[in-house]
């Protein structure tokens, strides 16, 4: 079972452990305890193997079409972490025999993975293991390996077999051709493989150091390599397996501009492990563990003194997996759904990244936020592509993005309809329009937190002002209500398909053509000569025009009068209504599709995850918020409506509700969504994690505590902050970028500090007063509990 309490001094409220072992539940630790650096992730499958086990090695960026009936996705590459054991020629595995003192832990201060245990065969030989591995930050294409046999009671002879196993597919799917294996001498093994499609090659070569003389054989099967050391072990006897991997692909920067060939890439990968192969993995595992400490939790540190030391140990967890999913290195990758920890959506990045995974690297390293926003730029030709090819202008984004320009990558068909017994269509690459406007939001987030005004220039313009064009484009004309309206969509909400007027996608789309305008017209004021070049790629003056006229009429759903709630479409107000309560009550997500199929939930009042609360929170962080009339009355009045409608089903849908909950004081509610979301993927639910972790979800963890309890928010008016912290936090620390500067927080249940380097004067307003900061501001906290 899952545990929290197991670090212990500096580690305390850092260790997520695995106290017992349970083959039922390998995929949930497999994901929640996965590894990565950002290049690369692994998910914590154990050395030995098991059925049920998904071993997963992902290297960002590597996309691949396994079939042409099938849409491209991450290759699971060549597995480097199964290492058999044999005992007296019988293979070693924990369910033969008896395991105690088993627990495997991630620390997620260090990154590393340690597992320990004591084994007695059935023939009662007993055995300490220990296991212990790391995904380099210090040199990302490192994964380093260590496993210690302990003889505890009487002498055994002893195989250790490890291997690049090439045998690994994605749920079935075969993205690589043939490998080539090799091997050199009696310990470095080498796999060379190539992936189907996409022709993005794969070197991994492996090291191995033993601490005791052993025969050795070599093994060479279909797609897979190994060597095999066996010596008698003597009781009180420890021996030693140091494992060190490199892995290369033709994708990586160092091959760029013109990419490399394998020969190139086979010398780059041995002259690397040459290299660390001139340390222990201790001494690899201390460069690594600082550069933890140095780049990730020097940086993002956050502080929580809370009656529960789980809510500490939850924002750790979603700062770790932030870093070890999120390509900072390389601009032409994103983040996918399920991070780099198992094949859910197949890699793809949604816009789960723009609006819940973003913000944490806008508000705290804005370089990130930058590198994750121009990939989105690289995607603007097969934007532009999409638009076309749907008979539209502009730059229309696709649902589910891999490779900038793959276009389109979301599959057809999903699950089983539980009615009609056929597979269901997947609508959302069709018609779940509203990622173009969320991008653009971004985009204007990104700059109103940073005010880098470069971005703008080489590529927000143009994303904005290409956006903008797709909407002005995809409008339709109601000529009896002398309007323009958007038919036929999905909105945040999936659980409503082919609806109209989708309060969301109008009401953002409308923020795309408002702030194309804002910057049309800042641009011909202000930048003549970005203006200039734009304009004769763009044709903007034409297109101002248009974007004015479909602005002024398109249709934004208003409220209505007897009770302020904002219409989720044309007709989500007057479907009929149900008892939602076990439903409510679920402990597993979707059971509704238990009892009714997609056509039938279309016709219920039941929303899969925040909608129009999105769409509420987004907005009134911009320019529009006074325009549109959005005011804490009107919030609120659709949050009473609309969160006892929602299911939560989706993992984006807590944090929305659970920020709003706090800008109303709601905090024992705001807490326990926190807390909710926080046991999506740490929680004891064994089910959860199974096809990796909740990015989004993880995401959001940070966002409740910063943007709910913290308070903090940008506004029109600038950085704004109102903290109020649920009972249970007796403070936090942490801190932000603003602007350049970095702001740092120390809030308790009285007191508001905020403090930076610099004596500029900075304007904040904090619980709805403007204050001048210059190096330390402190201010007494109006909300107190009774």
């Amino acid at each position: 079972m899952i545990q929290y309490n197991f670090g212990r001094g500096e580690y305390k409220d850092w260790v997520v452990a695995e106290a017992d072992f349970s083959p039922n539940h390998l995929k949930k630790f497999e994901a929640i305890m996965a590894l990565g650096n950002g290049y690369m992730g692994l998910r914590s499958a154990t050395e030995e193997s098991y059925f049920g086990e998904k071993r997963n090695l992902f290297v960002n960026g590597t996309f691949n079409q396994a079939d042409p009936t099938e849409v491209t996705e991450l290759p699971n590459l060549a597995d480097v972490t199964q290492i058999d054991f044999y005992v007296d020629g019988e293979r070693f595995h924990l369910e033969v025999g008896e395991a105690n003192d088993y627990v495997r832990t991630l620390n997620l201060k260090t990154a590393e993975l340690v597992r320990s245990f004591t084994w007695t065969s059935p023939q009662g030989k007993s055995f300490k293991f220990d296991c212990r591995r790391f995904v380099s930050l210090d040199e990302r294409h490192l994964i380093g390996m260590k496993v210690d046999v302990e003889a505890l009671n009487e002498a055994a002879f002893i195989e250790i077999e490890s291997t690049i196993n090439g045998q690994t597919t994605n749920t079935g799917a075969q993205h690589f051709l043939n490998g080539i294996p090799r091997i050199y001498g009696d310990d470095q093994l080498e796999y060379t493989q190539t992936t189907r499609q996409s022709n993005v090659d794969v070197v991994v070569v492996s090291q191995h150091h033993l601490s005791k003389e052993a025969a050795v054989d070599k093994l060479m099967e279909r797609r897979k390599v190994g060597v095999s050391y066996q010596f008698d072990i003597e009781p009180g006897e420890t021996v030693t397996l140091e494992k060190l991997n490199v892995i290369y692909t033709s994708r990586d920067r160092e091959f760029l501009p013109g990419g490399a060939n394998q020969e190139t890439i086979k010398q780059k990968a041995h002259q690397t492990l040459q290299q660390v192969s001139q340390q222990s993995y201790d001494q690899l595992l201390a460069s690594h563990s600082q550069a933890w400490t140095e780049q990730i939790w020097g940086r993002y540190n956050f502080e929580i003194n809370s009656e529960d030391h789980f809510d500490q140990l939850a924002v750790r967890f979603s700062i770790y997996h932030m870093m070890i999913m999120t390509p900072d290195h390389d601009s032409r990758m994103g983040i996918g759904a399920k991070g780099l920890s198992g094949e859910g959506y197949k890699g793809h990045s949604f816009w789960d990244t723009e609006i819940f995974v973003l913000p944490f690297f806008i508000y705290s390293n804005p370089k990130v936020a930058r590198s994750l926003l121009t990939y989105r730029y690289y995607g603007l030709e097969s934007a532009r592509a999409k638009a076309k090819e749907n008979g539209y202008e502009g730059a229309m984004y696709p649902w589910e993005m891999a490779f900038p320009d793959d276009g389109e990558v979301t599959p057809l068909y999903g699950d089983i309809d539980i009615v009609t017994g056929e597979r269901s269509k997947i609508w959302t690459g069709l018609i779940e329009q509203h990622i173009t406007a969320d991008i653009a939001f971004s985009v204007n987030q990104y700059y109103e937190v940073t005010h880098d005004e470069q971005f703008l220039n080489d590529y927000g313009y143009e994303m904005v002002f290409e956006s903008a064009n797709f909407w002005a484009s995809r409008y339709e004309w109601n000529e009896a209500k002398n309007r323009y309206e958007i038919h036929n969509v999905i909105g945040p909400d999936e659980y409503k398909e082919h609806v109209n007027n989708n309060a969301h996608t109008n009401y953002l789309s409308y923020f795309n053509l408002k702030l194309a305008i804002k910057y049309y017209e800042y641009l011909s004021e202000q930048s003549e000569n970005v203006f200039d070049q734009l304009d004769q790629t763009f044709n903007l003056k034409a297109n101002y025009e248009d974007w004015k006229e479909k602005a002024e009429h398109i249709f934004l759903p208003a409220p209505r009068e007897e009770d302020e709630v904002i219409p989720q479409d044309d007709t989500y107000l007057s479907l009929k209504e149900i008892d939602l309560d076990k439903y409510k009550k679920q402990t597993q997500p979707r059971t509704i599709y238990k009892d009714y199929n997609q056509p039938q939930i279309n016709k219920l009042q039941v929303t899969k995850q925040a909608d129009v609360l999105v769409l509420l929170y987004l907005l009134e962080q911009t320019f529009l918020k006074a325009d549109l009339g959005f005011n804490d009355l009107l919030k609120r009045a659709n949050f009473d409506y609309y969160e006892p409608r929602t299911l939560h089903d989706s993992s984006l849908s807590l944090s929305t509700h659970a920020i709003v909950a706090s800008d109303f004081e709601m905090m024992d509610m705001a807490y326990h969504m926190f807390r909710r979301a926080s046991e999506i993927d740490l929680g004891t639910n064994m089910k959860s994690s199974k096809e990796g972790i909740h990015a989004a979800s993880i995401a959001g963890i940070w966002s409740i505590a910063v943007f709910g309890f913290a308070g903090v928010r940008l506004t029109p008016g600038g950085l704004s902050i109102n903290p109020t912290l649920p009972k249970q936090w007796n403070s936090m620390t942490f801190n932000i970028d603003w602007q350049g500067e970095q702001l740092r927080f120390e809030i308790d249940q009285d007191n508001c500090k905020i403090s930076k380097d610099s004596m500029t004067e900075l304007p904040i307003t904090i619980q709805n007063q403007v204050l001048k900061l210059k190096d330390t501001l402190t201010v007494p906290l109006a909300f107190q509990y009774n």
